[in-house]
């Protein structure tokens, strides 16, 4: 099977020093590997994606020098799969309406006989306040007021998401060959109890969205054909997520690479709002794509 990943920013604001660490990476794997390196587009955000951030993903992309294979796949031309699969995961009863609020689910996660609330891939761990209330009837996903969330105790029973094993529930894995920061290397396996106490039911569609990350990322990775994911180790937890979806929906389970993330002076990761070390910054100050290169710890092309 041919080598293929992918980049896949969002257009929110200027690519920094991050963004072409994860870009130089994953395009220099598939090179070596004599496979495929593509790009998407996550532009799912319409209240803060921007045509003129696009465009300068783009420029920063060529000028790192680095060529991407085909057509690139934009999000915001991908919406009618995600509300079909919406629709698909309604019928099977895997879905619930959610109307809380961020200040809803602390207070409820924190309540005495709950205990401290515990911190997942998507903040707290919601506590399943609305799993509680009755599921408005109908094979068709609502598009809630708020959002929709993955019952993941529902997910559980489902036939092939988790695998029969003696004296375990059943259990799921993925291949991971990164070495980031906190990553376990090898074959990563995890349990349905692991993931509701520590992941609980996540928000698989958002009110002004009409999809997630996750949703997004499971369909699109499998509809440009990815068999090895390069991202950042921050995404690592948020891996079981992934592949719970991957198995729901019949779709393959890529291998992962989860990759060190870059940091400021201070330990700090960087960020879009970090613009002192945006790509078109090094570019105007006549910086080359080899000082970038350098910057970030990776060998020149």
């Amino acid at each position: 099977m041919t080598f293929r990943t992918r980049f896949a920013p969002s257009p929110t604001g200027p690519l920094h020093l991050g963004h072409a660490y994860s870009a130089i990476l994953a395009h220099d794997m598939a090179r070596a590997a004599g496979g495929d390196f593509l790009l998407r587009i996550e532009d799912i955000d319409r209240t803060r994606a921007r045509p003129e951030w696009e465009e300068l993903i783009y420029e920063d992309l060529r000028w790192l020098g680095l060529g991407w294979d085909g057509p690139v796949m934009r999000q915001s031309q991908r919406l009618d799969s995600y509300c079909e699969t919406l629709d698909a995961l309604w019928a099977r009863d895997l879905l619930y309406p959610c109307t809380c609020n961020r200040r809803d689910i602390a207070e409820a996660a924190s309540a005495p006989q709950e205990g401290a609330p515990m911190l997942g891939p998507d903040g707290i761990v919601y506590p399943g306040t609305c799993r509680r209330k009755p599921r408005p009837p109908g094979q068709t996903a609502p598009r809630p007021s708020g959002a929709l969330r993955l019952d993941m105790g529902q997910a559980a029973l489902a036939k092939g998401v988790y695998t029969p094993r003696i004296g375990t529930k059943g259990i799921a894995s993925f291949e991971e060959t990164g070495t980031g920061e906190h990553i376990r290397h090898g074959r990563i396996e995890f349990t349905p109890d692991e993931v509701s106490h520590e992941i609980g039911d996540v928000v698989i569609a958002r009110r002004d969205m009409g999809t997630s990350y996750h949703l997004a990322v499971v369909l699109d990775d499998a509809a440009q054909g990815i068999t090895d994911v390069v991202r950042g180790a921050d995404l690592f937890e948020a891996t079981r997520i992934h592949v719970i979806l991957q198995r729901l929906l019949g779709l393959p389970t890529p291998r992962y690479h989860h990759h060190r993330l870059i940091r400021d002076q201070n330990g700090k990761r960087l960020a879009k709002r970090d613009d002192a070390r945006a790509i078109r910054k090094y570019r105007e100050e006549g910086h080359s794509p080899e000082d970038i290169r350098r910057m970030v710890g990776l060998p020149q092309a």
